[in-house]
């Protein structure tokens, strides 16, 4: 372990249903020997295979957090041959804040990875997770959606990977999960990503983008609720047949996917998610805030394909995503 400060309160290898919390002693002015209390279930039923599951990687995306909360609730022992270890809010404290990042430290999770056992609060997380979580686990499903500022069409994901067969192991476990689109992902980048960090450990490895503006829907919440269990199914873990419907296959060839905004203003969809687009068509524009009279600045996709991301908020600054196409396959 590192000396990672970080101690389960439940056993993470007896069978039967334990809940409890993952206690990260953290002294501070209203608690000389406080802690961060992170909420985990184990569920385990004698030999298999383990998926480790989490949501709210970043605090203000809720599709995972929901979803994970009610297989805690409903998963018995004698559903399962395996373990299932759930952590619903893996940056609990930016979840209970509801932001994106932590408000103890700014940690974003998902780029402090491996992680520190003297570090940060969000840092010695992350490496209870990398040294700890991660080495037990078979199978990782983490939940992401667009949190406040982004809006995505539902999809799970995979990476291109190195290892061939740990990359079709991936895009197998991707097509269970059978989100409305399925999607080959390109991360801006990918240094301090917990998904670099499962997969450089050979793990199978999903993730997801929901859906976004720091809520979720009746939709977003049953595709991750069905999801996850189609993903136990898939490995073995829980019994039943999985739920399949259409999922149209996306990739992210290049940068060229990305339209990242130069101005400040007042954001206007002029395309709506999972619509067609064209190569130079306009997909936004953003207004000028401070008079009347001026036309917006225009912003045009860079290749074909179908808006599968856009910004959120109204107001738009100067270097945010402002939309990404996909390539349907």
């Amino acid at each position: 372990m590192s000396g990672n400060p970080i101690k389960a309160t439940i056993p993470l290898d007896e069978d039967g249903e334990h809940h409890g919390f993952l206690r990260l002693p953290y002294s501070r002015d209203d608690s000389a020997w406080g802690s961060v209390m992170i909420p985990i279930t184990v569920i385990k039923n004698g030999a298999g295979p383990t998926a480790l599951l989490t949501g709210a990687n970043h605090g203000d995306e809720y599709e995972g957090p929901i979803a994970l909360m009610e297989l805690a609730t409903s998963l018995k022992a004698g559903d399962i041959e395996g373990r299932v270890i759930i952590v619903p809010a893996m940056n609990y404290p930016a979840f209970r804040a509801g932001r994106r990042t932590s408000p103890i430290d700014r940690g974003n999770m998902n780029r402090s990875f491996p992680g520190s056992p003297s570090g940060t609060v969000t840092e010695k997380i992350a490496d209870y997770f990398t040294n700890v979580l991660l080495p037990e686990a078979n199978v990782v499903l983490d939940f992401h959606s667009g949190g406040k500022t982004l809006d995505f069409v539902p999809f799970a994901s995979a990476h291109v990977l190195e290892n061939e067969d740990q990359q079709a192991a991936c895009v197998a476990a991707v097509e269970a999960f059978n989100a409305p689109y399925s999607m080959m992902l390109l991360e801006i980048d990918n240094v301090g990503m917990y998904d670099t960090t499962v997969e450089d450990q050979g793990k199978i490895f999903v993730t997801t983008e929901l859906g976004g503006g720091g809520s979720s829907t009746a939709t977003s919440n049953a595709i991750a609720k069905k999801g996850v269990r189609n993903v136990l199914k898939h490995t073995g873990i829980m019994r039943g047949e999985l739920e399949i419907g259409p999922s149209k296959m996306l990739d992210m060839p290049d940068g060229d996917c990305f339209v990242f905004c130069q101005d400040d203003g007042m954001f206007e969809a002029m395309k709506n998610l999972g619509e067609p687009v064209e190569k130079n068509e306009v997909v936004a524009r953003v207004w000028p805030v401070d008079r009347t009279g001026r036309l917006p600045i225009e912003y045009r996709a860079r290749r074909s394909g179908l808006l599968v991301s856009r910004h959120f908020p109204g107001l738009i600054k100067s270097g945010d995503c402002l939309a990404v196409v996909g390539v349907e396959v």
